[in-house]
């Protein structure tokens, strides 16, 4: 089951329209867009999808719209986050991610009712991995917003040998002895998908071979490019993209956080609308300063590339 990722797989945001629906219309666009950027993937509905604020059946829209896009392609891997609170519905959704042809599932810790202990965790996957026993499995962890921080290793011992489909980890988090742990646990038995854009370089170096972000989705090029640099052994450019990539990050804090990737999108010609509460958007006004300071960034020299694609349905 490990699919042994690679590369750079995006985490897709959510188009909205003005009134806040979903623009459904936009994916397939979307999904020629990362293709030209050379993206081998797409972590639909995670936290840079809004997967929280979505319904049950929003959810399986943007799933099945994907699935159409990506249904013949062998070279792109789709996975949606099933999502953390209602394991009855992660059952339902994984279910139907299998129906419509979906590469992957995923699914993050309970953050209401939070698994006391990591075996809780494990019994929390289990649960929703055997129903699907045949697609790939990979757990998201990501404790800044879960507030669930058990130590992935531990849970690599828990789950190991108990469930066929575990396939491996998406990890968001700075804890390097335990991410370089889970990718020795057994040889490399499962895949570990890197969550921290700032932070890739020194992923990198402790072994990672793909990574899951939401800035891949607009600046594919700098991260390929660093990739490369690492690759080459040239760790003086490779330490000068990441440097641009916080650079780049930074400017979310600065601006709101999490919605302000949708700015960012606007500037490749990408307009996914905005974040829906309680998620703050940035004003007209802030739009005006964003723009300035990303140009100061000279960030048209690394920016994802957009040439839109007629479709047809």
């Amino acid at each position: 089951m490990n699919l042994q990722l690679k590369g750079l797989i995006a985490a897709p945001f959510t188009p909205m329209n003005q009134n806040g629906s979903l623009n459904l219309n936009l994916i397939p666009d979307y999904y020629h867009f990362l293709k030209q950027n050379n993206i081998s993937g797409a972590f639909i509905c995670g936290s840079t999808g809004e997967g929280v604020s979505l319904t049950l059946t929003e959810k399986k829209q943007v799933a099945q719209a994907w699935a159409y896009c990506a249904k013949d392609d062998k070279e792109f891997t789709t996975m949606p986050l099933l999502g953390g609170t209602c394991i009855a519905d992660c059952i339902e959704l994984a279910q139907h991610a299998r129906q419509i042809g979906l590469d992957a599932v995923s699914f993050t810790s309970p953050f209401y009712f939070k698994p006391a202990n990591v075996e809780m965790l494990a019994e929390c996957i289990i649960a929703i991995a055997e129903t699907v026993p045949d697609m790939p499995f990979y757990y998201y962890h990501i404790p800044v917003l879960t507030g669930v921080g058990f130590a992935m290793f531990d849970l690599l011992k828990v789950i190991d040998g108990r469930i066929s489909n575990f396939a491996g980890i998406k990890y968001t988090h700075e804890d390097f002895m335990d991410f370089q742990s889970c990718l020795n646990y057994k040889n490399g038995k499962y895949d570990m998908l890197w969550g921290r854009d700032e932070n890739m370089l020194s992923a990198l170096a402790v072994g990672a071979k793909g990574a899951v972000g939401s800035t891949f989705n607009y600046a594919a090029p700098l991260y390929h490019e660093l990739i490369e640099s690492f690759q080459q052994n040239d760790m003086e450019k490779a330490g000068s993209l990441q440097q641009k990539s916080i650079d780049m990050i930074r400017l979310l804090g600065k601006y709101g956080g999490i919605s302000i990737g949708k700015a960012y999108m606007k500037l490749v010609g990408m307009d996914c609308g905005q974040f829906r509460l309680p998620v703050k958007n940035m004003s007209t006004s802030q739009f005006e300063d964003f723009q300035s300071d990303v140009a100061s960034l000279d960030f048209d020299s690394f920016k994802s590339n957009h040439h839109p694609v007629k479709t047809t349905h």
